[in-house]
């Protein structure tokens, strides 16, 4: 089944205004030369600049979180019908510094994924072992169980992604072996098919995020399992990033 890459760049709580609109500038400007569709989700506050600042490019405009509600006394979040009227396309949910900072559980990412899909937002869905985990040999359960728990029953390929992102290995330089990358992948495949189906499965864009950058990304995104990457820190330098999805085939 052919899926399109995406690489998908989140920039976490970086940057004001004067370089975040540079930096979305500069990505715009060599996305051309991508062949795989690219994303780009800023920090809240630069969402509007950063749209008017990619404006006619190929680049996605993406969220970083959004509230499950549609709108209420909610005091400092945005939901996700908000980010639509912003302009944005996409909104990361249930990334593991939101589960570990903000005490998010796989009930909270399902009904934030729920709102996205209400909103007509793609889903970014992140899921992902802790070091201790994987030294315990749960890496593969703690993911299923992340999957099954936030996932929504009616979500479609069209409207979702899924994010492997080892926690141990965000930020840190370290990766897993490709194989072990791979074999997790293969993993979270044969988990939404059991519970949404082949043709789910076989659609879903499943991206590796931890640490990816141009120096990895031609094994990681070559892995049969692999679609894309969801790229941190390497997502602030526009040539990083932009090298990073010159890796995609």
């Amino acid at each position: 089944m052919s899926r399109t890459m995406l690489i998908a760049g989140n920039w976490k709580m970086n940057g004001l205004a004067v370089d975040g609109v540079a930096l979305a500038e500069a990505v715009a400007a060599g996305s051309s030369a991508t062949l795989c569709d690219l994303l780009v989700c800023p920090p809240a506050s630069l969402i509007s600049a950063v749209g008017n600042a990619m404006s006619g490019s190929r680049v996605a405009l993406g969220a970083q979180d959004c509230h499950p509600a549609e709108s209420g006394a909610h005091t400092g979040d945005i939901s996700a019908e908000m980010l639509v009227d912003l302009g944005c396309d996409f909104v990361i949910v249930g990334h593991s510094e939101r589960r570990a900072d903000h005490g998010e559980s796989d009930e909270a990412v399902y009904a934030k994924a729920q709102a996205a899909h209400r909103a007509g937002l793609i889903a970014v869905i992140c899921v992902g072992e802790t070091e201790a985990e994987r030294d315990g040999d749960q890496a593969e359960a703690v993911v299923a169980r992340q999957i099954g728990g936030s996932l929504p029953e009616n979500a479609k390929a069209a409207n979702t992604v899924i994010a492997y992102e080892p926690v141990w290995a965000i930020g840190s330089g370290r990766t897993p072996t490709v194989e072990d990358v791979q074999a997790m992948h293969a993993h979270m495949r044969a988990t939404v098919s059991a519970s949404h189906g082949t043709n789910f499965a076989d659609q879903v864009r499943l991206l590796y995020g931890g640490s990816v950058k141009p120096g990895n990304a031609s094994e990681l995104m070559g892995l049969t399992d692999v679609d894309g990457a969801l790229v941190g820190g390497a997502s602030l330098v526009a040539g990083d990033f932009l090298a990073i999805a010159g890796h995609c085939s």
